[in-house]
């Protein structure tokens, strides 16, 4: 089949969050089941530098844009898979991350910047770009490729198309001048269509427009369909939810494999775990905590923001500093939460660990040397951090919600006579069933036999995206049954 896979980032080249870990990964399984998968992203000014050799294949002259659109071809960086490159200057050349400036402010214009690379994303759909190939597939992900799916329906013939919400939160939300400002259909601006309580939503478009939508968990799949996690868009996903699948992210092992991983000191196996314990001492040291072999280590990688719980995480704090552990955190956020976590590291020096930002070789030590993961989030989608954990031995503790729901088996007796327990769950979003849960672990953690095993068991799992890609490819061809 042919796929055009439109995404806003993709690791290696461009990455903010898990989006970016799925556009670089699904794509190059789908290419491993041998199909023709190819991947077009704006070109920001923050990729073009370490983007490798790209070549100008095609320039578009785009409705609404005042400048001529180049189409730049490459490779994924490691891989075999082709990717376009929307350049657009006035768009994407420009400091700071793909959707705000180096304040961490939106760029006001994040409408235009994105209708642009979707007006973009069609040219190449229906080979007005002159490139010789048309795909069966366009599958986009999350708001900023939300109008591809509509401008395509005004198309005589096109291809089909998907539309994955990576996180229904996030909805490219704009003020109704810039739906004029965008040029538009006028017929859009309706609740059936892409107007939502007055303002242009850019997701919405993809939830009414798309012949299939998928999300990235088959609990958030059903959780999306309610009240309490659907942000408003419930209804419109309940008369949709016979279009509705829900599709497990997978972990790419080629990346995630700690028994290959070139940014550990040590690696380290599920049969060879003596490892894990250098990486846990080197981890140690890396965020200047005393080098204690028999105290655990818990983590947590990700956005510092209330989704997360880290708000539940600071109110336990105090608490959690009078148990025998260690906390190391990487990521950055809300300015009130960085603050009160940088206030708390310099209480508790010889406890916590602390590094604002984000740093990619970090974040493997992490999850290698660490013996517990931290991801209390309120909701999550799919989450890839308990993936990544499972696999490098590092017992997630999660709530269950979302993916998390879906990956993590909880330590019962039941699941460790049945040899399935893989980490630890709890229910309630609140700092008392946080406490209880983590209690629980280091009860267990202190049975060093029965911890082993759990972290032997958590190894074995499969979220490879072999099993993902198969889904999204039997999905594909159910919407064109004819190739």
């Amino acid at each position: 089949m042919k796929i055009l896979f439109a995404s806003s980032e993709a690791h290696p080249l461009i990455k903010t969050g898990g989006l970016a870990d799925v556009s670089g990964a699904l794509p190059k399984a789908l290419h491993d089941l041998k199909q023709d998968v190819r991947l077009i992203l704006p070109a920001y000014q923050v990729l073009l530098p370490h983007a490798g050799q790209f070549t100008e294949v095609a320039r578009l002259t785009l409705t609404g844009s005042v400048e001529t659109v180049r189409v730049l071809e490459g490779r994924l960086p490691g891989t075999h898979v082709l990717v376009y490159l929307v350049d657009a200057p006035r768009c994407f050349d420009r400091p700071g991350n793909p959707y705000c400036g180096p304040d961490g402010t939106d760029w006001p214009d994040n409408a235009q910047r994105f209708a642009t690379f979707c007006r973009a994303i069609v040219e190449v759909c229906q080979d007005r770009a002159g490139l010789g190939w048309r795909p069966d597939i366009v599958h986009c992900n999350d708001w900023q490729t939300g109008l591809v799916p509509a401008l395509l329906s005004l198309e005589s013939t096109r291809p089909a198309s998907v539309f994955t919400v990576h996180n229904l939160a996030y909805q490219g939300l704009f003020d109704k001048s810039h739906f004029q400002t965008l040029g538009l259909p006028y017929m859009w601006w309706s609740m059936q269509a892409l107007e939502f309580h007055g303002r242009l939503s850019f997701i919405k478009a993809g939830l009414v427009y798309a012949d299939a939508l998928t999300t990235v968990s088959p609990t958030y799949a059903e959780e999306i369909r309610t009240p309490e996690f659907g942000c408003g868009l419930d209804g419109l996903l309940t008369h949709r939810a016979a279009q509705l699948t829900g599709i497990l992210n997978g972990a790419d092992a080629s990346v995630w494999n700690p028994a290959s991983d070139p940014l550990l000191d040590t690696h380290f196996s599920r049969d060879r775990l003596k490892g894990k314990d250098a990486n846990k001492q080197s981890l140690q040291t890396v965020f200047d905590l005393p080098t204690a072999a028999r105290t655990p280590v818990f983590a947590h990688i990700g956005r510092l923001v209330e989704q997360k719980g880290i708000d539940m995480l600071l109110d336990i704090l105090p608490e959690l500093m009078q148990r025998p552990l260690q906390l190391v955190m990487l990521g950055s956020g809300h300015a009130h939460l960085e603050t009160a976590l940088r206030a708390a590291q310099a209480r508790y020096p010889q406890q916590l660990g602390l590094r604002i930002g984000y740093d990619e070789t970090l974040a493997h030590r992490i999850e290698a040397g660490a013996d517990a993961f931290l991801m209390p989030s309120r909701f999550e989608p799919c989450g890839l951090n308990q993936i990544y954990s499972l696999r490098y031995g590092t017992l997630p503790i999660v709530r269950r919600t979302g993916g998390l729901a879906d990956t993590v088996v909880d330590t019962t007796p039941t699941t460790l006579d049945a040899g399935t327990a893989t980490g630890f769950v709890f229910d309630s979003a609140s700092p008392e069933a946080l406490l209880a849960c983590i209690d629980r672990a280091l009860r267990l953690y202190a049975l060093r036999t029965v911890w082993t095993r759990v972290v032997k068991n958590a190894m074995a799992e499969d979220f490879s995206w072999t099993r993902s890609a198969q889904q999204y490819l039997e999905l594909y061809q159910s919407l064109t049954p004819s190739t």
